[in-house]
């Protein structure tokens, strides 16, 4: 609370009354605001125009004094609802006859006290990703109670700072730049309003992203490879990387998606497959023969669109792979074989090659064998058949020799062992050995499994050279060097002496056989360029004999040719306005070769996303949107590349032009222009050039210039403009007089179609040549002011004017006066020292004089009448008012009002000015004014209910702004005999003992009241009925005494009278009562009160001090009976006070206790007498809480280590209170502190596995004591290996406060009972705050005991990570969000002799203290 001295001394005019502005002082002042002076009668404060206001304010005034003290009743506050403009309204009122208003207003200066408060502390909004840029998306709201703009502005900051959003001083989040619902989807920002002086509030600011279609949907994968064996339908075994998936590019809406194929390549096989359209899964409808393929595999081009825009569309490529299956049978070339052999040929002379085909995957792969085994032939795994026993050779004896060729297949997936197996049934079932397992021909026979073969042995000399197949077949990769081995072609010749000749017949430039049958390429053949298949025929001759055979070349493709584009630069123009999804060109490229060779996809580099191209078809489209005059060309590149392996690629530039479309409007270089011009100038004059730009290009760039409107207009036009260059000249001459200022809209049109124009301004302004005198608006200013014209305030302007350039800016005015000024704009106002008062001086003439130049400036003159005007400058008037007014009580209404006083108030002004009405400032039911001022009592009027009114009367005047002014006059009642006197009592009683009578002796006083008023308030009291002798009656003090000592009265006597009371008004009025009063004997105690004592702890029983009653008589006895106390006092027979509980001081000092006796007497007269008792103090032992203390620590524990806090009390006060604490007998073990009563281990080291017993005892200072046993466990299993230490990022002092609560949250994560041991700051034996830090780290250690024994520190440190999430979740709930713990690898030790302070303190007589913590600083 501020608070200074008051603001200053200040005077009120009791006679006349006035206003004052008294200063101003800080919001939160408290004390005085002013000190009054020149006070004559009395001041009190009333309301001026706000009467709430009083409540901060109150007059200190003591009658009599001429000085009064205006000051604060609570603190000032500039910011509440109820100040104006902060200032503060009161009046002080004089007290007169006349009571006059001296007004007062007090500024209050705001201070910056109050921080800005936001409306809402949450706020939340969901906007669109296409939310339009440097536009709002919410606003907050903050508001400041301070009441000055300086201390109540407020500017705003988010936190974190963005990059898309800004907030602005408003409290308007705008956007910055576009949104993306798939990178971001919600935004959380603190936002912070702040006021000038620093302080601020903050609140959260949610905002959700909204997704919006504005995406096409994608493929997870572009490629896709499925797989499944031949001859089968249905969904793939297997597809590769995953299952095929789309989805839509906006992941926020995620549109459904339709899937359907594209094309299919073969396209032959369209009609085997089929995609579901829901799911995506793509599945064989028809089965596919792998023999009847050019290639294993089939490429599928899928596309999945949006539900709702077909033309949102994504495509992938499934690349299918037809496995193949063991279903064709091997087959011989040949039925039968017939071929010529010389006999005596050598073993491994060749008779012939056998050529066994399989169309499934791999071709033959099984075992060839002669049958009957005993023919003397063999025949190799190639199916060369060759002499195995040359000695059967003997033409003679044979000359030809049938065999069979039996082929014997491999079964795949059948272990080698169980082949055997197979053949043997093979044979069993056939006869011969089969290839598989049986298959049908077509023609439903069995296909032959082997092959005769008829050797027909010839004489030598008699030889035939033959080859031994008809035909040979091989395969060559294309591109390979010449000289490449595709077939060795077996021939049977018998030697001779001519030798044989193989040659080629056909393709001879291609191929070549050499003389051992090595059939080569004699050059590089190519896939792509030349035939595939070579039927190439051969011949073998000895000059004599010939044969014939056919060599069937098979060349195939390998990926040796790149995609190849038709145009290696590609140049094409796109308008900026092109729609997004739009065609723009399609680039092709070819491959020479063939199946997934030739399989091309395309893609692209560059472009900054604003264009696409279909990864199949090549077509290139918008993918966002364009602006030429961004960017007028995009240089891209597009990749093709093929599926071979390994994939090659060829790249193509595409240039894309950006076309311009008219979309750019015309702007001049300058919205308006500024030029000043000579009036004097020429026509044809360049006054100044325009410039526009238009960033189109071609005509829709080409501006003209032109001229659409002169203000103010004129014919012909005073300016033109160039068309092309837009320079603007003069076309007709200037004149300042009639125009200063033209203002041309002039407009740049471009060459579009349509044309797009922008507009632009000119200002020409005319300079001028000073040769015109300045000019008033009038000859003669008439102006009316009032009289309460404020100092310094202005009246009128004068008008004055100057045709020449500037007009009358460089002028000034002459004229002589002073009550007012003219400043040289012409404005006349009163003089700031200076008043009006109509009353001295009601008009004013001035002439003025206005010259336009300080040297040699032109002149006019012009006058100026001035008239004051009355103002209701004068308050209404009292006239002198009796205090106080009078008038008798009595019941007044409307119909039959009383009359008061006339009170006619005077008002010097006229008019309505001084037209005043009479009106009471409070609502009042028992009075009103009279039209003629007249004060009227309109209510009922009891004087004895109230004696006079205060009232409050406004007088008001009729002016503008009203007048008014506010006495108080007080109105009395008139007493009027109305009421009777009324007695306290209907019956008055009073008994007297006759042995204490005496003459005189008061009895009883009679009372009676009359509520009205004097005379009519006198009363007179007497006895009416009844008499008495004994009795004697004061008529004034309604006293009753005895008139003798009643000597003469021998036995009880009662005397019963009638007592009036009566008034002296007219005509007087009176009441009655009974009076009665007893004369007897009756009982009586000794003394009305005693006192007594004795000492504190006194057994029960003890006589404490005896009373004594009389009863007056000995025919009555006296019984005793205790009113108060009865559980801790008695009273016997014979009046003695005995205790019945021991008394302690220390909880009551003094009792006090009535004691009744009551006589035997019909109906008992009784008597009570107080008794005081006071407790002395006696001195006695402390006590402990408790005779035996448990503790437990280990026997590591160091000295000081705290064992026990022991606690005992003594009931005794002040020095008597102050208790040492030792121990009974000196120990080595542990000892205490003298004043705490704490017991600390000095060495625990021989006791481990021991309880060690100590005794402590407690000493007054009177040498009164107690004692009390500790029994202290000595654990010597723990070891500083087993203590546990965490890192808590929170202040050394605020882990302390919370120890039982961590302990607690320790114990509910690990399951086992914990002991903390250590509290201390990370920042050991620093000299710095333990409270919180930025940087705070505090070190918690511990011991965990899991039934009895202790946990070791690796099992504590497992259950502390593996429970991580629930001590976090623990700590929270006791330090708060963002607690953190690490777990340390050891408990630290720098090698100090005082590793640790380990204290396990379970102990029992400490659950009402709290846990003990050692908290130590390990050096």
């Amino acid at each position: 609370m501020k608070k200074k001295k008051k603001t200053g001394n200040t005077t009120i005019n009791c006679n006349g009354g006035g206003n004052l502005h008294v200063g101003a002082v800080d919001e939160g002042y408290s004390g005085d605001v002013e000190l009054v002076n020149d006070i004559t009668e009395g001041a009190k404060l009333v309301p001026y125009s706000f009467p709430e206001h009083l409540q901060f304010l109150e007059l200190s005034f003591t009658p009599g004094e001429t000085s009064a003290t205006v000051r604060t009743k609570k603190p000032l506050d500039a910011d509440a609802d109820i100040l104006r403009g902060s200032t503060l309204f009161y009046s002080i009122m004089c007290d007169g006859l006349v009571k006059y208003n001296n007004t007062r207003t007090l500024k209050i200066n705001d201070l910056n006290d109050n921080a800005p408060i936001f409306k809402q502390k949450v706020y939340r909004k969901s906007v669109s990703e296409i939310h339009p840029v440097d536009t709002e998306v919410l606003q907050v709201t903050a508001e400041d109670a301070d009441n000055t703009a300086a201390n109540n502005r407020v500017t705003y900051s988010i936190e974190p700072a963005s990059e898309d959003f800004e907030v602005i001083n408003s409290g308007a989040f705008i956007l910055k730049r576009r949104l993306n619902y798939n990178l971001v989807q919600k935004y959380s920002f603190t936002v912070k309003a702040k006021d000038s002086g620093g302080k601020f509030d903050t609140a959260t600011v949610d905002i959700d992203v909204v997704d919006f279609d504005n995406l096409n949907p994608y493929f997870i994968h572009n490629l896709y490879q499925a797989f499944i064996p031949e001859n089968q339908a249905g969904s793939f075994r297997t597809i590769q990387p995953e299952a095929i998936k789309a989805q839509d590019g906006d992941t926020g809406i995620n549109m459904t998606l339709t899937y359907s194929i594209n094309a299919v390549s073969p396209d032959k096989y369209r009609s085997n497959f089929n995609i579901d359209s829901s799911s995506g899964v793509l599945s064989l409808v028809t089965a596919i023969d792998r023999e009847e393929m050019n290639s294993s595999m089939i490429s599928v081009d899928i596309k999945a669109a949006q539900t709702d825009d077909t033309l949102k569309t994504a495509v992938a490529s499934v690349s299918v792979t037809v496995e193949d299956v063991n279903d064709n049978p091997p087959e011989f070339d040949q039925s039968d074989y017939s071929v010529n052999l010389l006999e005596n040929s050598p073993v491994d002379a060749v008779l012939l090659k056998v050529i066994v085909t399989d169309r499934d995957q791999g071709g033959f792969v099984g075992t060839l064998r002669i049958l009957p085994e005993s023919a003397p032939f063999s025949i190799g795994s190639d199916g060369t058949v060759r002499v195995k026993n040359s000695t059967v050779l003997d033409r003679e004896t044979t000359e030809s020799i049938t065999f069979q060729c039996s082929k014997l297949n491999f079964h795949p997936g059948v272990p080698e062992r169980q082949q055997s197996c197979v053949q043997q049934q093979q044979v069993r079932r056939e006869g011969v050995c089969k290839s598989d397992s049986g298959n049908v021909a077509g023609s439903g026979g069995i296909i032959p499994h082997s092959s005769s073969v008829q050797a027909n042995i010839r004489a030598s000399g008699d030889s035939k050279p033959q080859f031994l197949q008809k035909v040979f077949n091989g395969t060559v990769e294309e591109e390979q060097d010449p000289g490449v081995l595709i077939v060795k072609v077996n021939f049977h010749a018998i030697p001779a002496e001519v030798p044989v000749t193989l040659q080629v017949d056909t393709y001879a430039d291609k191929f070549a056989i050499s003389p051992t049958g090595e059939f080569t390429t004699t050059l590089k053949l190519d896939y792509d360029e030349a035939p595939h298949n070579y039927t190439v025929q051969i011949s073998i001759s000895d000059g004599t004999n010939s044969d014939t055979a056919v060599v069937e070349v098979q060349v195939t493709d390998i990926n040796d040719n790149s995609p190849v584009f038709a145009s290696n630069s590609v140049t094409k123009s796109v308008p900026e306005d092109a729609e997004v999804g739009s065609n723009v060109t399609r680039v092709l490229a070819t491959d020479k070769d063939s199946s997934f060779n030739k399989e091309i996809r395309y893609s692209l580099r560059g472009g900054e996303g604003r264009f696409s191209i279909d990864p199949v078809s090549g077509i290139v489209s918008v993918a966002d949107a364009l602006d030429r005059e961004s960017k007028a060309e995009y240089n891209l590149q597009v990749i093709a590349e093929d599926q071979g392996r390994p994939a090659r690629s060829s790249t193509a530039t595409l240039l894309i032009q950006v076309s311009d479309i008219n979309d750019n409007v015309p702007k001049f270089s300058e919205a308006e222009y500024e030029v000043e011009v000579l009036e004097t100038e020429s026509v044809g004059t360049s006054v100044l050039s325009l410039s526009a730009v238009d960033p189109d290009e071609g005509s829709n760039g080409n501006i003209t210039y032109s001229i659409f409107k002169q203000s103010p207009s004129s014919d012909p036009a005073v300016f033109e403009l160039d068309s092309s260059s837009g320079t603007l000249r003069l076309a007709q001459p200037l004149d300042y007089s009639e125009v200063k200022v033209y203002r041309l809209m002039v407009q740049a049109s471009d060459g579009g179609t349509p044309s797009l124009v922008g507009n632009g301004s000119v200002v020409v302004k005319v300079k001028d040549v000073n040769n015109n005198p300045p000019e008033f608006s009038k000859e003669s200013y008439d102006v009316a002011v009032s009289e309460n014209l404020a100092s310094g305030a202005s009246i009128l302007t004068l008008e004055v004017t100057d045709k020449d350039e500037g007009g009358f800016s460089n002028g000034y005015f002459l004229y002589t006066n002073n009550t007012f000024d003219i400043n040289n704009q012409g404005v006349v106002s009163l003089r700031k020292d200076v008043t009006l008062d109509r009353e001295t001086k009601d008009s004013y003439i001035l002439q003025v004089v206005a010259v336009d130049h300080v040297t040699d400036g032109l002149r006019a003159t012009a006058q100026l009448n001035i008239t004051v005007l009355d103002y209701n400058d004068n308050a209404p008037q009292f006239p002198d008012i009796p205090d106080p007014l009078f008038i008798p009580e009595g019941d007044y209404s409307e119909d039959t009002p009383g009359e008061v006083f006339p009170i006619r108030p005077t008002d010097a002004d006229l008019g309505l000015n001084g037209e005043v009405a009479l009106t009471l400032a409070s609502d009042n039911s028992l009075f009103r004014f009279r039209e003629d001022g007249m004060l009227l009592a309109v209510g009922a009027l009891d004087r004895e209910s109230k004696e006079s009114y205060d009232l409050l009367i406004r007088a008001s005047d009729k002016g503008s702004p009203q007048r008014e002014n506010i006495t108080t006059i007080s109105v009395s009642l008139i007493d009027v005999n109305d009421n009777r006197p009324e007695f306290s009592s209907s019956s008055y009683v009073s008994s007297i003992l006759l042995k204490d009578a005496e003459e005189g002796k008061l009895l009883l006083t009679l009372s009676a009241t009359d509520r009205d008023a004097k005379n009519n308030s006198v009363i007179t009291y007497s006895f009416c009925e009844g008499g008495s002798p004994y009795l004697a009656l004061n008529s004034k003090t309604g006293e009753v005494s005895l008139t003798s000592d009643l000597a003469d009265v021998t036995e009880d006597t009662t005397v019963v009278l009638t007592a009036m009371a009566k008034d002296h008004g007219h005509p007087p009025l009176n009441s009655t009562a009974r009076v009665v009063v007893s004369l007897e004997e009756g009982v009586a105690f000794q003394s009305s009160s005693y006192n007594f004592s004795l000492p504190e702890n006194r057994p029960a029983g003890v006589t404490v001090g005896k009373v004594w009653a009389s009863s007056g008589s000995d025919l009555y006895d006296v019984a005793y009976t205790l009113k108060t106390h009865t559980d801790v006092f008695s009273v016997n027979a014979n009046g003695a006070i005995l205790t019945k509980t021991e008394l302690d001081k220390e909880k009551q000092e003094w009792y006090i206790l009535d004691v009744e006796a009551v006589d035997t007497r019909s109906p008992p007269t009784t008597a009570i007498a107080m008794v005081r008792i006071q407790v002395e103090d006696v001195n006695e032992a402390p006590q402990f809480s408790s005779e035996v203390y448990n503790a437990s620590i280990f026997s590591i524990a160091p000295y000081k280590t705290p064992v026990v806090q022991l606690k005992a009390s003594d009931s005794d006060v002040g020095d008597e209170g102050q208790l040492v604490y030792s121990l009974s007998a000196a120990s080595p073990y542990f000892n205490v502190e003298a004043s705490s009563g704490l017991v600390f281990v000095v060495s625990a080291v021989g006791l481990a596995g021991e309880t060690a017993k100590v005794e402590v005892k407690v000493t007054d200072p009177e040498g009164l004591h107690a004692t009390a046993m500790v029994e202290v466990e000595v654990q010597g299993s723990a070891s500083s290996s087993d203590v546990v230490t965490i890192s808590l990022n929170q202040p050394a002092d605020v882990v302390e406060k919370n120890v039982l609560q961590m302990k607690k949250s320790l114990e509910k994560a690990l399951g086992w009972t914990v002991t903390i041991i250590e509290v201390s700051s990370s920042k050991r034996g620093a000299a710095e705050s333990r409270t919180l830090r930025a940087d705070a780290k505090t070190l918690v250690s511990f011991i965990a005991v899991d039934e009895g024994e202790v946990v070791s520190f690796e099992d504590v440190k497992e259950k502390l990570q593996s429970e991580s999430a629930v001590l976090t979740a623990e700590l929270v709930k006791v330090f708060g969000e963002g607690v953190q713990f690490d777990v340390l690898d050891r408990p630290q030790d720098t090698g100090s002799d005082q590793t640790l302070v380990i204290t396990l303190s379970v102990v029992l007589g400490l659950l009402a203290l709290g846990l003990i913590v050692a908290v130590v600083l390990i050096r």
